[in-house]
C-alpha cells in the first residue's frame, strides 16, 4: 500500500541572512509575524508597513531525508503561492507558476537540502505583462498576469497583501507498481435509481506497465471491479431509492461513502475515499414573456436561491482552519442561506470547506477564477489555466453541494460597459476561456452539472451582459448613486450581486485600531474603509433618511448598520415577493478577510452586524412584507416552505403615540413556493407624506411594517423604555435581557460586544410597539452585567 510522510516540520525561511522557524503550510507573511520582523498588517495603518514584504523573493529550506522500499517516492506539493523553483541538493526539480494547482516532483532514491524559492508575484506579473501585452483592469495592481488569488493585491474590502509560500500541504509518497493519479465520480440519479461511474486515471511505474490490475468501486454495499492493463478504467454501480441530497430547507443531505480500490494480485495499492450525494441539478434559462430566466432546479424543484457571495475569509489564507470554515458557513445556515457563491477573485477553497456546505445543505456556485480585468489568453497563461480548472474540477465534483461553474466575475459586462474593447484593440481579454475552453472542461470531466459563462451574463451578446431580464444580474447603482428604495424599481431575473455597505462591530474595531479615537474619518478608520468614496456613500445613504450626526461616532456607527440592514432586506423583500420571475438573490457579501468597513454581514473577526440577523428574517421559508405601491401598501405573503400556508394578517393602522387608528383582519392562503401579493384597502393606508401614521402587519409571529417617510420627517416619540437582565439557568455566562417599551422602539439594537468582546446577542434590529416586551439572549458575557451597562448598549432610531 502507498505510504504517506508529511513534510509540515523542519523547514525555515531566509531572511536577512538567518534562518527563521517556518510553519508549513503556511506562507512567508505568518512566518515573518511570527518571528517577530514584521508587525500585524490588520492592526491600524501597518498594511503600508509591510509592503516590502510584498515585492520580496524568498526561500524556504529544509533537510530532505527519507528511505522507502517502494519503487517510487514523489515530492507532492498541494499548493506553491506562486512562482517557484524547486531545488534538491542544487539541482533544480521543476518551476511553478500558479497557485491554484498541485505539483508532483519524482524524487527516489534522492536526499539533500531541499529548497522552494519564490519569486515576487511583481516580478513574476511583469514579467509575463511583458510577454502578452497590457489588458486593461478595474484595480492598479497586476493580478490577471499570474495565476494567484486576485485579492492578494487588495480589492475595495481588502487589503494589498501579496502573500508567498506552500500555502497548502506537502509530502512524500512512497509506492510501487501503481497509483491513483485520478478519479472521476459521475454521480446522476435516474428515475428511482442513482448511478455513479467511476471514471479513473492510474500512473504506473516502470515495471508496473502492462501489468493487469484491479479495479473495485464500493458504495452503500454495492462493488464493482474491473481488471485493466492501461491507464484508465470505468466502473459502474448502481443504487436502487437512494435518499436524496437535497439543499437545506428542501429535505436532507444523506451523504454516501464511496471507496474506490487500485490492487495488484489482490495487494491494495492504492485507495481513495470521499462522500457523494445523489441528487439531480440543473438550470431553468427559458425565455418567458419576462425574458430569459434562470431558476436553479434541484431533483426537480425549482428553488428561490437563497445566496451569499464568499471572499476568502483571510487575506492570508492558510490560516483558515477546518474549525473556522464550519463556523462562518453554520453562521450562514443559521441566516437561513441556501446557497454560497465562491467569488472568482479568490481561491478554490479546501476541502473542508465543500465537507461543510454538504453536511449543512448550503449549494455551491463555483467561479472559476477571473475577476474584474481582460485576462490574456497568450502563453504561459493558458496551458495554466487549462491544467488549473482539470485539476479543480476533478477535485471539486464529488461534493453534492457543488451546483454550479461559473466562467468569471463581471469580466463580459466590463468588455461592453467599462471601456476596454477600444483599449483591446482586438488583443485577447479572456472571451475564449469563459465561452470556449471552460465549458469545454466541463462538459469533459464534469457533465452532471451547468456552467454558466459569467456573471452577470444574459445568456448571450444577442442582450446587455447585465441586463436584468435576462440571466443574471449584479445591481450596483443603488448602492454607488441612489437611496435603497431604488431596489424596488426592477425586477430582475437572479441577482447575483448586491450589497450596502457598514462598519464593523465596535469591538473589531477596537482591536484593529487600538488607542485611536474612532470617527468616521479618523486615520485608522479611512485606511480600513477601501472602497471608492466608501465613506461618502455610507454618509448619503444615512443622510437620505436620518439627520447624518456630528461629532457622534457611536450614533454614525450605529445608523450605518441600520441603513446596511435596511437595505439589504428592502431589496430582497421586494424580489422574494416577484418569485418566480425573479429566482433568487445573492448578496454581496457573507464574510470578511481583515477587519474593514465593507458589505459584508459578518465582520472580518467573525462578529455578526445587525444585517446578519435581517438576513435571517428575510431569508425565512415564510416571509410577511408590506411594500409601497401605485395604490397603496402591498401586503406580500411568501411561502418557500414546503406546506401550505393560511394565516390571518392583523393589519393595524397606528400613530406614533401608539393609538389604533384603525384595524383589520384578512385571510391569506399561500400555497407551498408561492407568494400572495394584495394590494390593501385605502382605509389602512397611512395618508400620504403622514409623519404620525403607519402600518403593522402581524401573523405567525412575523412582523411587517410601513412607514409613509423618511425617518427623519417621522414624528417619533422620544424613546422610553425599561430594561432588566435575568440570568440564565444553568448557562454560564449567559443573560436575558429583557426591554419593555413604554413608546413605540423603531430598529431597538443591543450592541452585546459593548458588554464584552465575547458578548454574542441573539437578535439584530427589534421594532416595539407600545407596551410590547422583547427578550434579548446574550452569551459570552458576566451574567452579573448591570441593567445601566446594558443600557449604554442599547441603541434605537430615537435616541433613548
Amino acid at each position: 500500500m502507498k505510504d504517506v510522510t508529511p513534510l509540515t516540520d523542519g523547514w525555515s525561511l531566509r531572511h536577512d541572512g538567518a534562518l527563521l522557524p517556518a510553519r508549513v503550510p503556511g506562507c512567508v507573511h505568518t512566518d515573518l509575524l511570527a518571528a517577530g520582523v514584521i508587525p500585524d498588517p490588520f492592526v491600524g495603518q501597518n498594511e503600508t508597513e509591510t509592503a516590502w514584504v510584498d515585492r520580496q523573493a524568498w526561500s524556504y529550506v529544509t533537510e530532505l531525508r527519507h528511505g522507502s522500499a517502494h519503487e517510487r517516492t514523489d515530492l507532492v506539493f498541494d499548493g506553491l503561492d506562486t512562482a517557484a523553483t524547486i531545488a534538491l541538493a542544487g539541482e533544480v526539480l521543476g518551476t511553478t507558476r500558479n497557485m491554484h494547482r498541485g505539483y508532483r516532483f519524482d524524487v527516489t532514491g534522492r536526499t539533500g537540502s531541499l529548497e522552494v524559492r519564490f519569486a515576487s508575484a511583481y516580478d513574476e506579473a511583469a514579467a509575463v505583462r511583458a510577454r502578452t501585452g497590457e489588458r486593461p483592469n478595474v484595480y492598479p495592481e497586476p493580478f490577471q498576469y499570474i495565476r494567484k488569488m486576485a485579492c492578494s493585491f487588495g480589492w475595495d474590502w481588502g487589503p494589498t497583501v501579496v502573500t508567498a509560500g506552500m500555502w497548502r500541504p506537502v509530502r512524500l509518497e512512497h509506492w510501487s507498481t501503481a497509483r491513483i493519479d485520478r478519479v472521476r465520480p459521475l454521480v446522476t440519479v435516474d428515475g428511482g435509481t442513482g448511478r455513479v461511474e467511476v471514471r479513473l486515471r492510474v500512473e504506473r511505474t516502470e515495471r508496473g506497465a502492462g501489468r493487469p490490475l484491479t479495479a473495485r468501486a464500493t458504495v452503500e454495499g454495492r462493488e464493482a471491479e474491473v481488471t485493466f492493463t492501461g491507464e484508465e478504467a470505468v466502473l459502474r454501480l448502481e443504487v436502487a431509492e437512494p435518499r436524496l441530497w437535497w439543499p437545506r430547507g428542501y429535505g436532507e443531505q444523506p451523504l454516501y461513502d464511496l471507496e474506490v480500490t487500485l490492487l495488484d494480485d489482490g495487494s491494495a495499492l492504492d485507495a481513495w475515499r470521499r462522500r457523494i450525494g445523489f441528487r439531480a441539478v440543473g438550470i431553468d434559462r427559458s425565455a418567458d414573456a419576462h425574458g430569459t430566466g434562470f431558476t436553479f432546479v434541484v431533483n426537480g424543484v425549482r428553488i428561490f436561491a437563497r445566496g451569499v457571495n464568499w471572499i476568502p475569509d483571510d487575506v492570508l489564507p492558510s490560516r483558515v482552519t477546518p474549525e473556522r470554515y464550519r463556523a462562518r458557513l453554520a453562521q450562514a445556515a443559521e441566516a437561513n442561506v441556501d446557497l454560497v457563491r465562491v467569488w472568482g477573485g479568490g481561491i478554490y477553497e479546501d476541502d473542508a470547506f465543500y465537507d461543510a456546505c454538504d453536511e449543512l445543505g448550503l449549494m455551491v456556485w463555483q467561479d472559476f477564477l477571473f475577476a474584474c480585468a481582460a485576462y490574456p489568453e497568450e502563453q504561459p497563461l493558458r496551458g495554466e489555466v487549462e491544467a488549473e480548472a482539470r485539476d479543480n474540477v476533478v477535485r471539486l465534483m464529488p461534493h453534492p453541494s457543488l451546483v454550479l461553474w461559473n466562467g468569471n466575475n463581471e469580466n463580459l459586462w466590463g468588455f461592453r460597459d467599462w471601456g476596454w474593447e477600444p483599449s483591446l484593440a482586438g488583443d485577447s481579454w479572456g472571451e475564449g476561456y469563459y465561452l470556449g475552453l471552460l465549458p469545454r472542461i466541463v462538459a469533459e470531466l464534469d457533465p452532471t452539472r451547468p456552467y454558466t459563462a459569467g456573471s452577470p451574463w444574459s445568456g448571450s451578446w444577442d442582450h446587455h451582459p447585465n441586463d436584468p431580464r435576462h440571466g443574471t444580474h449584479h445591481s450596483w447603482e443603488v448602492w454607488n448613486r441612489e437611496d435603497y428604495a431604488a431596489y424596488r424599481a426592477s425586477v430582475p431575473r437572479f441577482v447575483a450581486e448586491f450589497g450596502w455597505q457598514a462598519p464593523p462591530a465596535l469591538a473589531t474595531l477596537r482591536r484593529a485600531l487600538p488607542g485611536e479615537e474612532l470617527a468616521p474619518d479618523s486615520p485608522g478608520m479611512l485606511h480600513h474603509q477601501k472602497a471608492e468614496d466608501g465613506n461618502g456613500k455610507l454618509n448619503r445613504g444615512i443622510a437620505r433618511h436620518f439627520a447624518l450626526p456630528e461629532g457622534d461616532f457611536d450614533r454614525w456607527h450605529y445608523l450605518a448598520q441600520v441603513v446596511q440592514a435596511r437595505a439589504v432586506a428592502s431589496g430582497i423583500e421586494h424580489w422574494r415577493a416577484h418569485w418566480p420571475v425573479c429566482a433568487g438573490t445573492v448578496v454581496w457579501q457573507l464574510n470578511d478577510c481583515w477587519p474593514v468597513s465593507s458589505w459584508a454581514a459578518v465582520d472580518g473577526d467573525g462578529r455578526p452586524k445587525p444585517l446578519f440577523h435581517a438576513l435571517r428574517r428575510v431569508y425565512a421559508d415564510r416571509l410577511l412584507t408590506l411594500l409601497p405601491g401605485d395604490e397603496g401598501p402591498v401586503l406580500a405573503v411568501d411561502n418557500q416552505s414546503a406546506a401550505p400556508w393560511r394565516t390571518a394578517v392583523t393589519l393595524r393602522l397606528l400613530e406614533a403615540d401608539g393609538r389604533v387608528v384603525r384595524e383589520a383582519v384578512i385571510e391569506v392562503a399561500a400555497e407551498a413556493r408561492s407568494v400572495v401579493r394584495t394590494v390593501l384597502p385605502e382605509k389602512l393606508s397611512p395618508a400620504p407624506g403622514s409623519s404620525k401614521e403607519f402600518l403593522v402587519a402581524d401573523a405567525d409571529g412575523l412582523r411587517a411594517l410601513h412607514f409613509p417617510v423618511p425617518d427623519k420627517e417621522f414624528a417619533y416619540p422620544r424613546a422610553r423604555y425599561d430594561v432588566r437582565t435575568e440570568p440564565v439557568p444553568g448557562q454560564s455566562g449567559a443573560v436575558d435581557v429583557v426591554v419593555t417599551a413604554h413608546t413605540l422602539l423603531r430598529d431597538l439594537l443591543l450592541q452585546a460586544d459593548r458588554l464584552g468582546p465575547g458578548a454574542v446577542a441573539d437578535s439584530g434590529l427589534l421594532t416595539l410597539l407600545r407596551g410590547e416586551e422583547a427578550r434579548i439572549r446574550v452569551t459570552g458575557c458576566d451574567a452579573g452585567v448591570e441593567a445601566a451597562a446594558v443600557r449604554a448598549a442599547l441603541f434605537s432610531v430615537d435616541p433613548a
